[in-house]
């Protein structure tokens, strides 16, 4: 196996594992959180799928952007929020259990939304764009629903267990990811370099400082729960945009390290908002979806 196959096998395989750590700390519960609250869903739905499309659209035709930087924003805008997010949430002060809840309804929408949206940009702009609903069903069964599900069967059936490995599991992931990522950023700077410029920084920024603005105020009235929104409609699923990317446009070489850079982009202004919504809301003692301690999970698991 060549070293870029085993760099990719250890990307998929540390996403698969932050995510079975997130099911062994959570319940039923949480998966069913948003479903349980439509007003709430709706309101997500709106902030994801219908207003940072529409963003990402206007800022694709008011800059003059490389084609690549272009397919990406347009790809972003339509997907589902990415599975390691909810870490970086509960961090920012965000309710686990909405966390969770929208990655799993935003996730299993994403078969029908995505798919419709793209029919939307096809007839509205006249570009040929389409996503088969198998293809993005793939992506989130093994992505989100696989590992979280395996997680939850574990933690039911060995509370303590699960308990117990869920922080060091967790930790393991982040750390194998990091590892893994360096040397593809490594191989991609220098075409990430070439995107810089004609307003690409300018362009994912404006996109980022909307999207945060959305999520915030259409999180309705639980200040941690308008932080999980806000970080939900800036963070999109990379896995869902490049495979809208690469069944569109196979020619453009360059939507990986466009995809890369909004990343980056994404994670350095979102900092200011994260830091801010800390010192508002200070993360939650008890979060069921990821507790503060062992014996905090198990009784809630009793």
């Amino acid at each position: 196996m060549h070293a870029a196959a085993l760099i990719m096998l250890a990307v998929k395989a540390s996403i698969a594992l932050t995510v079975f750590a997130l099911g062994l700390a959570a319940r039923l519960d949480d998966v069913l959180f948003v479903f349980r609250r439509p007003g709430l869903l709706l309101r997500s739905l709106l902030a994801m799928n219908v207003v940072m499309p529409v963003v990402a659209a206007a800022l694709a035709i008011a800059f003059d952007l490389h084609p690549a930087v272009k397919i990406a924003l347009v790809a972003l805008g339509v997907s589902p929020v990415p599975p390691v997010l909810p870490r970086k949430q509960r961090k920012a002060g965000g309710r686990g259990s909405y966390a969770i809840g929208l990655l799993v309804a935003a996730g299993l929408l994403a078969i029908i939304v995505v798919p419709v949206a793209l029919e939307v940009i096809k007839a509205v702009f006249g570009v040929p764009v389409h996503l088969s609903p198998w293809v993005i069903a793939q992506l989130v069964f093994m992505t989100v629903l696989a590992p979280l599900g395996s997680g939850l069967i574990v933690g039911y059936l060995a509370p303590a267990f699960a308990a117990r490995m869920a922080r060091p599991l967790s930790l393991v992931s982040m750390v194998v990811l990091v590892v893994a990522a360096l040397p593809i950023l490594i191989a991609v700077a220098p075409a990430m370099l070439s995107l810089i410029g004609n307003g690409t920084l300018a362009a994912f920024a404006a996109f980022t400082v909307v999207a945060l603005t959305v999520g915030h105020l259409l999180g309705g009235p639980h200040p941690t729960d308008r932080t999980v929104l806000a970080l939900s409609t800036a963070t999109r699923h990379p896995g869902v945009a490049l495979a809208i990317a690469t069944a569109n446009f196979p020619e453009q070489k360059l939507v990986v390290p466009a995809l890369l850079l909004y990343a980056i982009m994404a994670a350095l202004v979102s900092v200011p908002y994260m830091k801010w919504r800390r010192r508002q809301e200070p993360t939650e003692p008890v979060d069921r979806a990821m507790p503060a301690t062992p014996q905090q999970a198990v009784q809630k698991r009793m």
